[in-house]
């Protein structure tokens, strides 16, 4: 068997609907559609979600919260994790992709404070928790807000 040998199986592809081409075609006139109504017309046919009238089920369900679409959402990176750098590099969101530390930018990136910094580094990020803060200047480097 040859790839140019192959067919599809008996029944398997059936040719298209051509709709609206005379009353030989088998589907002329209405066009499949039947006489009259709401689903023969052009545009026919209920919204989505449309029971019948009743309350539909998106209404039913009771609605909690909200979401702030004005939400920044940052890339995280914690103190402990920026000891892979070298002594008195400068680190900032490309050198910790770079490491592999974050994978998406998002709306910048937010240095949290949890473990402990042996490394004097300049960070340069779009935020650092108080604690981030106190661990690199401790250590003898600085934060820089972007």
């Amino acid at each position: 068997m040859k790839l140019n040998e192959l067919k599809a199986t008996e029944g398997a592809r059936s040719t298209k609907k051509r709709i609206g081409r005379g009353l030989g075609s088998g589907n002329g006139k209405t066009s499949g559609k039947g006489q009259k109504g709401q689903n023969s017309r052009s545009g026919g046919g209920v919204a989505i979600g449309f029971e019948g009238g009743q309350t539909p089920f998106f209404k039913r369900m009771p609605k909690r919260g909200f979401t702030n679409f004005t939400r920044k959402e940052y890339a995280i990176v914690n103190v402990e994790d920026l000891n892979k750098f070298e002594d008195g590099v400068t680190v900032d969101f490309a050198a910790v992709k770079a490491a592999g530390l974050v994978k998406k930018e998002l709306d910048g990136l937010k240095v949290l404070g949890n473990g402990k910094l042996e490394k004097k580094l300049t960070v340069k990020a779009a935020k650092f928790s108080a604690s981030a803060k106190k661990a690199i200047e401790e250590a003898g480097g600085t934060a820089e807000v972007l």
